[in-house]
């Protein structure tokens, strides 16, 4: 484990580095950790060989640090934290982007400060945007004043499973990874923001990648399909199985070769990116797909 500080938050990282192999920066989502998502098996780039992965928590997340101010933890401002870690840990150099909900946020604001830092990205989970964020605004503003009065036990742990999206099921119940005394400020600054604009998503012109599930109102089809409409070059994939999400890895591992393929300048080339041994998903049977989702590809 290492650090960073920055704007007053101290980001704890990680790096793997495969000597030669391009270089992945994983996030993860609101009031989660690496920690977390792996606990959640949405650490899809963790189970990709090959690559030098740089992982960290957000500021107020996990082991890192915040402030008690909303406006720390809106998009913009997370993608600013991200461009800075990256400044320090990989200078100079081109990255591939992965991350689910408020990762995902971040990476597109990131991606629009500074466009020749990235050579993809992997949207995972896009969570409600423009006209389906107002809604949840005011869940998160409920949510922060619940915390307030009552403390982080006033947030549920996790719906039943019956309750979660279909691809979601069976996953362990988990609480939030985030400092108590910092989740109101965290939640209100999520209130606060959104995706950027769909015409300036136009602007945005690396491979993007995607990765949606149904019956989830919190991360819903109609922003993946709106990314995958406006980015120019955007491919979409819907799960509608658990197994479809386990199958997620293989993805982004098939999508690495062929990035690092079609783009020689990016470092590392193809250098022998895959899956990692044991992520095969069940009922899986050599040269057949257990695909049950949807695939769109415009690029």
């Amino acid at each position: 484990m290492a650090t960073f500080g920055i704007a007053g938050a101290t980001l704890d990282f990680d790096v793997r580095d495969t000597s030669g192999g391009p270089a992945v920066v994983a996030l993860h989502g609101l009031t989660s950790s690496r920690r977390r998502e792996a606990l959640m098996r949405l650490d899809i780039a963790s189970r990709v060989e090959g690559v030098r992965l740089l992982r960290y928590d957000a500021r107020g997340h996990g082991r890192s640090g915040g402030t008690a101010d909303p406006a720390d933890y809106r998009w913009p401002a997370l993608a600013r934290d991200l461009l800075g870690l990256l400044d320090h840990v990989v200078p100079g150099e081109r990255v591939h982007g992965v991350g689910p909900s408020m990762g995902a946020g971040t990476l597109l604001h990131a991606a629009l400060a500074d466009p020749a830092r990235f050579a993809s990205l992997t949207l995972m989970l896009p969570p409600t945007a423009w006209g389906t964020r107002r809604a949840r605004s005011r869940d998160y503003e409920r949510s922060a004043s619940a915390v307030e009065a009552d403390g982080v036990a006033a947030l549920d742990a996790g719906a039943d499973d019956a309750d979660l999206p279909p691809a979601a099921r069976g996953r362990p119940r988990t609480g939030p990874d985030v400092r108590a005394d910092l989740l109101p400020a965290i939640l209100r600054g999520a209130a606060a923001t959104d995706l950027p604009a769909p015409e300036e998503l136009e602007r945005i012109t690396v491979p993007v990648q995607v990765l949606a599930w149904t019956g989830d109102p919190g991360h819903p089809e109609s922003t993946a399909q709106t990314l995958r409409e406006r980015l120019p070059a955007a491919a979409l994939s819907i799960a509608a199985t658990p197994d479809d999400v386990v199958w997620w890895s293989r993805l982004l591992a098939a999508r690495l070769r062929r990035w690092e393929t079609l783009d020689p300048t990016v470092d590392g080339g193809p250098a022998g990116v895959r899956e990692a041994t044991g992520g095969r998903p069940r009922g899986d049977r050599v040269g057949v797909s257990p695909w049950k989702g949807r695939w769109f590809d415009s690029g």
